[in-house]
């Protein structure tokens, strides 16, 4: 059953229709291709003939019909509302979107819960992920633990502290739980574990924009 909540339970989303199933493989495919780059070495001659056919494919895809920002999707109306479309194309769990990880994200009653892979392509310090990726996983998740407080916003602060190195091809369980809410603010914590060993710990502000999420101008940005 396709739900309008995709933080409900544990279990993948599905695509709300046959174009994010698409969408997804060719996502999946890209997200392969880049592990493979990053830990394969063949000859110069295959590597450049292997640019060349990427770079005729994204020629076709630049060519396709183009939507430029989430909004912009949900407001064509024929892929789903926002939230399904941010489950598709956010860039640290969207199904979707290449390259996220991607970080799945559900809430249980007051606590929330996520789980996700990092693979080569997010290596920092050796065998370990990338420090920065580990802070912009904790944006990800605390972001949507916030949904427990009742007031989705943005990020104010976070505050990240490194345990222990998180390793890279292993399933790391994150948890959290709301901290307080004061006013338009919300404070949420959590950790991350890998083969349960607390790699990270993380405490956010989140702050609600007067007018709610929905009531952001979309900047006038370049388009590529």
């Amino acid at each position: 059953m396709i739900t309008n909540n995709p933080f409900s339970s544990e279990e993948i989303t599905p695509p709300f229709n046959d174009e994010w199933v698409a969408k997804r493989r060719v996502a999946e495919a890209i997200r392969k291709l880049s592990e493979a780059l990053v830990t394969s070495s063949p000859s110069i001659e295959e590597m450049h003939a292997i640019a060349d056919k990427l770079e005729a494919t994204g020629a076709d895809f630049r060519e396709a019909p183009r939507i430029f920002g989430r909004k912009s999707w949900a407001e064509a109306g024929e892929h789903g509302n926002y939230g399904q479309i941010s489950h598709e194309l956010n860039p640290l769990a969207g199904w979707s979107n290449p390259i996220a990880p991607p970080v799945n994200s559900w809430l249980d009653g007051e606590r929330a819960h996520a789980t996700c892979e990092c693979g080569w392509a997010y290596e920092g310090p050796p065998g370990s992920v990338h420090g920065g990726m580990v802070a912009a996983i904790f944006d990800q998740f605390l972001g949507v633990a916030q949904i427990i407080g009742g007031q989705p916003g943005m990020t104010g602060y976070l505050h990240v502290n490194y345990h222990n190195r998180t390793p890279v091809n292993t399933q790391l369980k994150l948890e959290a739980s709301l901290v307080k809410v004061e006013g338009r603010k919300t404070i949420i914590r959590g950790e991350m574990f890998a083969d349960g060993i607390m790699t990270a710990s993380c405490e956010g502000l989140f702050v609600q924009p007067r007018g709610g999420m929905m009531s952001i101008k979309t900047l006038d940005v370049p388009k590529r």
